[in-house]
C-alpha cells in the first residue's frame, strides 16, 4: 500500500489503513521507529477505553504479598 507526500508535507492515510485502525477525522496517532527501519503507526487510545480490560482479582492481595513479589522480581532480574 502506498501514499504520496504532498508539497505541504502531508499524506493521506489509505482508507484500508484508516478502517483497520478505526481512525476517524480528528483522531490522534503516534509513529514509532523500529531498529530495522520500519515505522509503526498506532492510534492513541484514551485511558477510558481501557476500563474493564483487566479483570479484578478474585482474592485481595496484601501489601506484604505485593512487597514480596516485588522483591522476588528484583532479585531474579539482577542475578
Amino acid at each position: 500500500m502506498e501514499a504520496t507526500l504532498s508539497s505541504k508535507n502531508q499524506a493521506t492515510i489509505p482508507k484500508a489503513v484508516r478502517d483497520y485502525l478505526h481512525l476517524k477525522p480528528g483522531d490522534r496517532f503516534r509513529f514509532f521507529f523500529q531498529p530495522d527501519g520500519a515505522v509503526v503507526i498506532l492510534p492513541r487510545i484514551p485511558t477510558s477505553a481501557l476500563k474493564g480490560s483487566v479483570t479484578k482479582s478474585s482474592r485481595p492481595v496484601s501489601i506484604e504479598q505485593i512487597d514480596a513479589a516485588i522483591k522476588a522480581g528484583a532479585t531474579n532480574r539482577f542475578r
